[in-house]
């Protein structure tokens, strides 16, 4: 009888531990795997014309990148005479203009404008906006590079699709700056980084757009028709998620189409440090719940998880981040409670293995857009065992995610939040004060 109920005991126990990853995270990845696998592919067709196009740079002291970034947009297949570039500064103070102007000089075939704008990224999107003529408008970030066709891929998609309002390119780092970095620890990361990033645009993102479910369009390369866009209230200049708010205005209050452009490829700086990704994405955490909170709280129930996809994909997301916090901490938790160190620690084994197994159908999955990258798929290809770090990388950030939830319900907003060493030591201040008022009290 006893054996019996020990047996149960563990067998609830299993089942408990490893059915939330199987449901929530295996099965649609297993499902994300089959539906690209047989979606039929629309073959796009070239354009019968090119038309003329707005790409807006906003800019906030980016002397180091600037230039770099409108060499890629001169090098790009499409028609340099018919891309018109405004540049929307937010009150540098480096020689950010000194290279706006070098670059003028040395591209003299692209159309060129500087404007000065309030501070923030939002102020200077939407002081761009208001300049704009050309029925395409396309923002890209001032650190990143377009691949050639980039732009090309896009304005064919758009052309092809009547239906599409809003696009969002795929986001990758740029693997040669990965390999210039010498410190081992960080080149780790910053290639975590680019895996994350190849698999949740064309694996994750492409499953989404191709149910019409994209959560969010990137901030660092989106593109819109302009008749749509200036049926929106522009960027949300209060928010720090500008970008997730512009998709929620599209989607849900224009009733619009928003999509992923999988071949139209922007590739941004690797993360520089922990402390930057620590700060960067309790940025998304916060403009997610913002937008959500706004744009979604009357459907926010859970009679709602089936007929609304952004329901389900925050109950799933929000249920994954809270398990895989028990499960970080689940050696203090458990142990006293009679569970063995050998049981739990079988079961870290097994839930390694199982993510293990999820990140392998998504490199799978993400394989079969990258092949039309030459030079992105050999690195992918060489740097195939970084899936047996993604386990640990993406327990880091449901960490940085778990703290980001925290300090939005505690904190007002702000664009810059603490990194992770201010965070250490704001708490260590405050269990410091703590501790020497309850000594006060004790002593009187």
């Amino acid at each position: 009888m006893q054996l019996t109920s020990e047996l149960i005991i563990q067998l609830g126990f299993w089942l408990t531990w490893l059915i939330v990853p199987v449901v929530y995270e295996l099965i649609p990845t297993i499902y994300g795997l089959l539906r690209i696998t047989l979606a039929k592919q629309k073959p796009i067709k070239e354009l019968k014309r090119f038309v003329s196009i707005s790409l807006i740079i906003p800019t906030y002291n980016a002397d180091k990148t600037l230039y770099r970034c409108i060499e890629s947009i001169e090098k790009s297949s499409y028609p340099a005479k018919l891309i018109r570039i405004i540049v929307a500064d937010n009150q540098s103070t480096d020689d950010t203009f000194k290279e706006f102007h070098r670059a003028q000089l040395a591209f003299p075939s692209l159309r060129m404008q500087w404007i000065n704008a309030h501070r923030g990224k939002a102020n200077a999107l939407n002081a761009a906006i208001y300049n704009i003529s050309d029925p395409y408008v396309i923002n890209i970030d001032s650190d990143g590079i377009l691949q050639k066709d980039a732009l090309l891929n896009m304005i064919k998609m758009f052309e092809n699709n009547p239906n599409i309002d809003a696009l969002t390119g795929t986001i990758l780092t740029q693997y040669r700056q990965i390999t210039k970095t010498r410190n081992f620890w960080l080149r780790l990361l910053q290639k975590n980084e680019y895996f994350e990033y190849v698999q949740a645009f064309l694996a994750g993102r492409t499953v989404e757009a191709v149910n019409n479910q994209l959560f969010t369009m990137s901030g660092a390369f989106s593109g819109f028709r302009r008749v749509k866009l200036l049926q929106t209230r522009l960027y949300d200049t209060k928010t720090v998620g500008e970008d997730i708010d512009m998709t929620f205005q599209i989607r849900y209050e224009l009733k619009g189409r928003v999509d992923l452009c999988p071949k139209a490829v922007f590739y941004v700086e690797p993360i520089p440090s922990l402390d930057a990704l620590y700060m960067q994405r309790q940025r998304w955490q916060r403009g997610e719940i913002n937008a959500v909170s706004k744009f979604m709280q009357d459907n926010m129930k859970l009679t709602e998880v089936f007929k609304n996809f952004v329901v389900r994909r925050l109950l799933i997301d929000h249920t994954v981040l809270f398990l895989r916090m028990i499960w970080l901490f689940a050696f203090i938790v458990l142990v006293p409670f009679g569970y063995s160190l050998h049981l739990i620690t079988m079961s870290f084994v097994f839930l390694y293995f199982l993510y293990i197994g999820i990140a392998i159908l998504n490199f799978v999955s993400a394989y079969a857009y990258l092949r039309s990258f030459h030079s992105d798929k050999i690195f992918y290809l060489k740097n195939w065992w970084i899936i047996f770090t993604l386990p640990f990388f993406f327990m880091v950030l449901s960490f940085i995610q778990m703290v980001g939830l925290v300090n939005t319900m505690t904190q007002p907003a702000q664009w810059r939040v603490k990194n992770y060493h201010e965070e250490y030591n704001a708490i260590k201040q405050i269990v410091s004060h703590d501790l020497k008022e309850v000594t006060k009290k004790d002593e009187e």
